[in-house]
């Protein structure tokens, strides 16, 4: 008696959400998240590799008195991290592009970019079965975000000690 109470509980909420795929669904989400995930951690990881030489190069050509230049190297780090992110948050565009899940590819740039800043205006959201999917990208730009202003503070005390008075 007890079970089919339960049964009946289970089939009116389903009934309700009208969710008949939604655990397919939210693995789906989770898998290509993931992978997606992978594909942003890559990016980032190769392309801090390539700010730390562009840097290198940049503050040894472009010297001010003689000495490296504090200004050059965080003006080319922030630029370089801007561009690497901007690597990641086309891939998450272009993603949610290839699988439909907005109409055109300004739509879905402009939601990838609010959502990977963890902005999240919600004056654009993608349909019910895609939820978990942008809530993964969220979760991907805040670490993401975070692992770039580690960066860039280890750059800025790379370049050396501040002098009293000095700042960036």
């Amino acid at each position: 008696m007890k079970f089919a109470g339960r049964r009946q509980l289970f089939i009116f909420r389903k009934e309700v959400c009208r969710c008949d795929f939604y655990l397919p669904r939210m693995v789906l989400n989770l898998l290509i998240g993931t992978v997606v995930i992978s594909l942003t951690v890559l990016v980032h990881t190769f392309g801090l590799i390539a700010v730390t030489h562009a840097m290198g190069h940049l503050v040894a050509r472009f010297r001010m008195h003689g000495r490296r230049s504090r200004i050059v190297a965080m003006i080319s780090v922030v630029m370089g991290l801007f561009a690497v992110m901007t690597v990641e948050v086309w891939l998450w565009a272009g993603l949610y592009r290839l699988l439909d899940i907005f109409a055109d590819f300004e739509t879905a740039l402009y939601f990838s970019t609010i959502t990977f800043s963890t902005v999240g205006y919600g004056d654009i959201v993608p349909a019910h079965q895609w939820r978990v999917l942008a809530a993964l990208e969220g979760v991907n730009g805040f670490l993401l975000i975070g692992w770039s202003t580690a960066y860039l503070i280890a750059a800025g005390t790379r370049i050396g000690p501040l002098k009293a008075g000095e700042h960036f």
